[in-house]
């Protein structure tokens, strides 16, 4: 087998099962382990992947899209999808936290036109909006605008929320990394305020095109199971689903 050709299998691999061990490829292979790690040691120079202890990791994608503008047209069937589950969990009488997202934003255009009586609460500008035109109940959550001007955040935010106590809550992420165990989003002043909406949900939601577990954040503000479940898309591959099944939390995704 050539060079190149092994090259090629260890990034396969790793883009099948998010990580790979030295011990593992050079069985697979029938070379020497120093010769693997030779492998990762260049396909590490090249970018193409993260060394660790016993092996290597995918280098997950920094997409730097803070403003919700930027982001609102991307994936948009997949938001669209992942909106319409989410809305089958809301019932009457609940009261709802939709986060700073732009899969909560079509969310919202679906609870505008349902017949549901539910209380809606956030801080997202664009999802009040929407919501302004409907007979849906909302309360808007004020504070420091975020980075990207798209709603509140922060700890005048968190002084409004800490009286709440929410049915559910659909939060916004920017990565899910399965492998470290971490929630993240851009900002920290937005992590902050995410994580005091998590202590006062009785069940909160990540709402996640599937790729978001190949890309990364900047702030880490939850760990996995600290969600009682994550609503996604239908293309995550089995190991991402086995991953995630081991924090204990529900996977929406058909």
């Amino acid at each position: 087998m050539f060079v190149e050709e092994r090259h090629a299998l260890i990034i396969q691999e790793l883009k099948e099962n998010g990580r790979v061990k030295v011990k593992e490829l050079s069985a697979k292979f029938k070379v020497s382990e120093d010769l693997i790690r030779k492998d990762l040691a260049l396909l590490a120079q090249q970018g193409k992947l993260k060394k660790t202890y016993g092996g290597a990791v995918l280098v997950k994608e920094n997409v730097h899209r803070e403003f919700a503008t930027q982001r609102k047209s991307i994936n948009l069937v997949a938001k669209q999808k992942i909106a319409q589950k989410a809305l089958s969990l809301i019932k009457d009488d609940y009261v709802v936290f939709l986060d700073i997202s732009t899969i909560n934003i079509e969310l919202a255009y679906l609870i505008a036109k349902s017949d549901l009586k539910a209380i809606i609460v956030t801080n997202m500008l664009e999802i009040v909006n929407i919501l302004a035109k409907s007979n849906i109940r909302v309360i808007f959550i004020g504070g420091e605008f975020d980075f990207g001007k798209d709603g509140f955040v922060g700890s005048l935010t968190i002084e409004m929320l800490k009286n709440f106590r929410f049915d559910l809550a659909f939060m916004g992420v920017v990565s899910v990394d399965i492998h470290d165990n971490a929630v993240t989003t851009y900002m920290a002043n937005d992590g902050i305020t995410k994580k005091e909406v998590l202590n006062i949900s009785r069940k909160s939601y990540m709402m996640a095109e599937s790729e978001k577990l190949k890309q990364s954040g900047s702030y880490k503000y939850a760990n996995i199971e600290d969600f009682q479940g994550i609503i996604t898309d239908e293309n995550l591959t089995e190991t991402e689903e086995k991953e995630l099944l081991k924090y204990n939390i529900e996977i929406i995704n058909r």
